[in-house]
């Protein structure tokens, strides 16, 4: 009876509810605003780059999130701490994932710093017809509004998610991922200034 009493402690607080989670849905809060906008065609989703320090390796991070997206490509929705996009049956799909394994679909949203910010953003700018190019558009107006610094090609990442057109398997279209090359980014960047 004393191991069920104590692991019940370190699990939940005297009010009952589940303290990690508490715990890492503020470290979420408090992490670098990330967007997430599902478009007629596909998925944006966009993130501020920043680094604890200027000695960390900046392309080993890029490797590590074109691998985490393309594999939630093939699952969702996704457990994890994160917007998720991909395609489902229905088409383009968005979900939200919290720690506690709740997901929530979306056609817009934000997590990070920022996310009441950007979400009210996202609110005034959203519209159900919106295709790939205008929601790349938007995300990026998004981050800016709560963005710290300068915004350069260097410092967001940018990746869509989108329908291959040309192939499909038993009448599915076959989803694709891919992050925009800095030059992409700072030509959407010019052309927002």
């Amino acid at each position: 009876m004393s191991d069920r009493y104590s692991f019940s402690l370190t699990t939940f607080s005297p009010s009952g509810k589940l303290v990690q989670i508490e715990y890492a849905l503020n470290a979420v809060a408090q992490g670098v605003t990330s967007i997430g906008i599902k478009a007629t065609n596909g998925i944006v989703i966009a993130t501020e780059k920043k680094t604890a320090s200027p000695l960390i390796d900046d392309s080993s991070l890029e490797k590590e999130i074109g691998a985490k997206i393309q594999e939630s490509l093939q699952r969702i929705p996704t457990n994890g701490n994160a917007s998720e996009g991909g395609y489902d049956e229905t088409g383009p799909a968005l979900y939200q994932v919290d720690p506690s394994g709740s997901y929530w679909a979306w056609k817009a949203s934000a997590i990070g710093k920022n996310m009441v910010n950007a979400k009210t953003f996202l609110e005034k700018r959203y519209n159900d017809e919106i295709e790939l190019e205008d929601a790349v558009h938007t995300s990026i107006l998004t981050l800016k509004e709560g963005f710290e610094g300068q915004m350069t090609e260097n410092s967001i990442e940018i990746g869509i998610i989108g329908g291959d057109t040309a192939g499909f398997t038993e009448g599915k279209q076959q989803p694709f991922f891919r992050k925009l090359t800095p030059s992409e980014v700072r030509d959407y960047l010019a052309n927002i200034a």
